[in-house]
C-alpha cells in the first residue's frame, strides 16, 4: 500500500527532511529505483548514487541533506530498511481453516484462527496456537506444540514431542527432531541407541531451509529464543544453543555442545561434540572447531586458535619460502667454504 513520507516516517520511527507529502508505493535499490519508490543510503557512495536516482526519497542515517529529494532519517538506515520492507512487501496473510487434504488425529488441538494447508498430517495430542500457519505437505508428529503466530514453510516434519515457542518460523525441507546420531559397537556391529528426548525451540526463532536439527538421546535439544538459523545445518543431538545467536549456512554442530549467547558460527564452521562455546564467541568461516573457547573470543582456521595467534601462524607461513630460499643459500655457501678450507695436516 502507499505511504506519504510523513506516514512511513511515523511509522519506522523517522523523520522527513524535505517534502513530507510526497506519496511512496515501493522500495527499490538506486539502480533500479523508479518514480514513488524510496530508495537508502547508509554512507557518501550510496547517498549519491540515491540522489541519481529516480527515486522520490532516500532512507538515511546521517546528516546527509539534498536539495533533489526528500529524505527520511533514521537512526539506524538498516533497522529503518528492514521495517520499510516489511510494511512495502507484506508476508501473504492465510485464512483461518482446514484444507479438505488435511489429515488431523481426533486428539490434536487446532486454535481456530490457524491455517492448516493442503496435505498436512497432525498426530495425536498435538496442540496449535493461534495464528499458526502450516502451508503444506507439513508433518506434525504427536504430542508436538506449536505456539502462537508460528509459520511452517512447505514440508518441514516436526518429529514427536517437539515443543515450538511463538513466532518460530521454519523454511521448507526442515526436518525437527529426527534420530540423533548415536551408535555402540556391539561384537562387530554398530548398534543403535534409541534417542528418547526432544527438541524445544524457543520464541522468535527462525529456521533456513533443509535444516536437520536432531531429537536428544535423554533430555532435550534446545534453540535459544531469537536465535536465526541458516539453510543446510546439521544440529546434534542434546545441543543447546543459547539466545540471539546466528548460525550460518553449511555448520554443523556435533552432539551435546553447549553454545552460550550472541554466538556467531559463520558458513562451514565444524565443532566437535560435548565442548562449550561460551557466550559473544565469533568463529570464521570453515573453521574446525576441536576445543572449548570461553566467553567474547575471536577464533579461526583449522583446527581453529584464537585469530591473532592464528593471523601470525598464517603470516609466518607465507614467509616460509623466503626463509627456506635463505636457509639454502646459507647451506650453499657454508658448503663452498668447507670445500675452499685446506686440510689441516696431519699430528702424524
Amino acid at each position: 500500500m502507499p505511504y506519504t513520507t510523513a506516514q512511513l516516517a511515523s511509522l519506522i520511527g523517522g523523520t522527513v527532511i524535505g517534502d513530507s507529502s510526497i506519496t511512496l508505493t515501493g522500495f527499490a535499490p538506486a539502480a533500479a529505483a523508479c518514480p514513488g519508490d524510496l530508495t537508502f543510503a547508509e554512507n557518501d557512495t550510496y547517498f549519491e548514487r540515491a540522489e541519481q536516482s529516480a527515486a522520490s526519497a532516500v532512507l538515511v542515517d546521517s546528516p546527509f541533506s539534498s536539495k533533489k529529494k526528500a529524505l527520511i532519517k533514521v537512526p539506524n538506515a538498516r533497522i529503518g530498511f528492514a521495517k520499510a520492507m516489511a510494511l512495502f512487501f507484506p508476508e501473504k496473510q492465510y485464512q483461518p481453516g482446514v484444507h479438505p487434504s488435511a489429515v488431523i488425529a481426533g486428539s490434536a488441538r487446532i486454535d481456530r484462527s490457524a491455517y492448516i494447508g493442503p496435505f498436512c498430517v497432525i498426530g495425536e495430542g498435538v496442540i496449535i496456537g493461534a495464528n499458526v500457519v502450516l502451508q503444506g505437505g507439513n508433518y506434525v508428529g504427536e504430542g508436538s506444540h506449536i505456539g502462537d503466530d508460528s509459520r511452517l514453510f512447505p514440508n518441514v516434519v516436526v518429529y514427536q514431542n517437539s515443543q515450538l515457542g511463538n513466532r518460530v518460523r521454519i523454511h521448507a525441507g526442515s526436518v525437527i527432531g529426527a534420530d540423533g546420531y548415536g551408535y555402540v559397537l556391539d561384537d562387530g556391529a554398530h548398534r543403535k541407541v534409541p534417542q528418547v528426548g526432544n527438541v524445544v525451540i524457543h520464541d522468535d526463532v527462525e529456521i533456513g531451509s533443509n535444516v536437520t536439527i536432531d531429537r536428544g538421546a535423554l533430555g532435550s535439544t534446545i534453540i535459544g529464543r531469537g536465535t536465526k538459523i541458516d539453510n543446510l545445518v546439521q544440529i546434534g543431538h542434546n545441543v543447546q544453543i543459547g539466545e540471539h545467536s546466528l548460525i550460518v549456512a553449511q555448520t554443523g554442530v556435533a552432539g551435546s555442545t553447549k553454545l552460550g549467547d550472541f554466538v556467531t558460527l559463520a558458513g562451514q564452521v565444524g565443532i566437535a561434540g560435548h565442548l562449550k562455546i561460551g557466550s559473544g564467541v565469533t568463529i570464521a568461516a570453515q573453521s574446525g572447531i576441536m576445543h572449548d573457547i570461553p566467553d567474547g573470543q575471536k577464533w579461526f582456521g583449522t583446527p581453529a586458535q584464537p585469530d591473532r595467534k592464528m593471523k601470525r601462524q598464517l603470516l609466518a607461513m607465507q614467509q616460509l619460502p623466503e626463509l627456506l630460499r635463505r636457509v639454502s643459500e646459507l647451506e650453499r655457501r657454508l658448503a663452498q667454504i668447507s670445500a675452499e678450507e685446506p686440510a689441516i695436516p696431519s699430528a702424524d
